[in-house]
């Protein structure tokens, strides 16, 4: 499932195409996606798009007349692409824009999302989905003292505390894995239990990881692509994630794999304790 360095790379990178283009045409070829899409995503057409800005792993395209908001799901990925060239089997919504280029969300699972929030409905923040989420990783609020109120008296592990979209956005399995890795801490411990200056490397390791995953455009595992067709390249540079049975490239050790929350999670037992 792309997570948010995958969603970040692809709404930069389909921003310039978008951001001050007006919307020509809206096309649903399939409306049977994780929800059924609404006719009301229409209503986009005609208008100038105004922002293209992302919330947790959502991906907001706003006009004067309401806001897009596009998920995607686990293999959904985001195209731009001139609208002469041939529609593939799994191309279910498409937006035309000036300039003669279209945008196209490719969903072969189906279980990503097209949903209209309308201008009469209020701020887009209020909508059901965003109302409760927690802070962006990436923002000055999410910050040691922060994490480390939030994980007073918690009994569940520290990856699953991470994990909780009330907690922190966007901080998905391979990401946590990851900051655990960089911070020396094992998956397993009850994040109520974690003194508060390993919870500060942790927060610190967190934006870390988010940031250079960003910068090589996400991680491609099996279904996601970038925006242009091609794939993150952070996947080279995962310590943990997916290497059971590999040397640590800190300590030697064999990776180990245990399941939290019927999660694959991955750790050295040597560096995290």
């Amino acid at each position: 499932m792309p997570e948010l360095p995958e969603v970040e790379t692809t709404r930069r990178g389909i921003e310039p195409y978008l951001l001050g283009h007006k919307v020509h045409h809206v096309q649903i070829r399939e409306k049977r996606m994780r929800w059924p899409v609404d006719d009301a995503v229409q209503k986009i057409s005609g208008h100038m798009i105004q922002g293209v800005q992302r919330r947790a792993k959502y991906i907001l395209i706003t006009c004067n007349a309401g806001t897009l908001l596009l998920h995607l799901g686990m293999s959904g990925s985001l195209r731009i692409c001139p609208h002469e060239l041939a529609l593939k089997k799994h191309d279910h919504f498409i937006i035309s824009i000036d300039g003669g280029m279209e945008m196209r969300l490719h969903d072969p699972r189906r279980f990503g999302a097209v949903l209209w929030h309308d201008v009469s409905e209020g701020s887009i923040t209020e909508h059901p989905l965003l109302r409760h989420l927690g802070p962006e990783p990436l923002v000055d609020g999410f910050n040691p003292d922060y994490l480390a109120a939030s994980c007073k008296g918690r009994k569940t592990s520290i990856k699953q505390h991470m994990m909780n979209n009330k907690v922190v956005v966007g901080v998905g399995n391979i990401y946590a894995s990851e900051a655990l890795f960089r911070s020396g801490i094992r998956p397993t411990r009850k994040a109520g239990n974690i003194a508060k200056t390993r919870l500060a490397r942790l927060t610190t390791e967190i934006k870390q990881v988010l940031t250079e995953s960003i910068k090589q455009g996400g991680t491609t595992l099996r279904d996601f692509l970038r925006e242009d067709g091609k794939p993150g390249y952070f996947k080279q540079k995962l310590n943990v994630y997916d290497r059971e049975g590999e040397p640590c490239r800190q300590c030697l050790a064999s990776i180990k794999k245990t399941t939290i929350s019927n999660r694959s999670t991955y750790f050295c037992p040597k560096c995290q304790t």
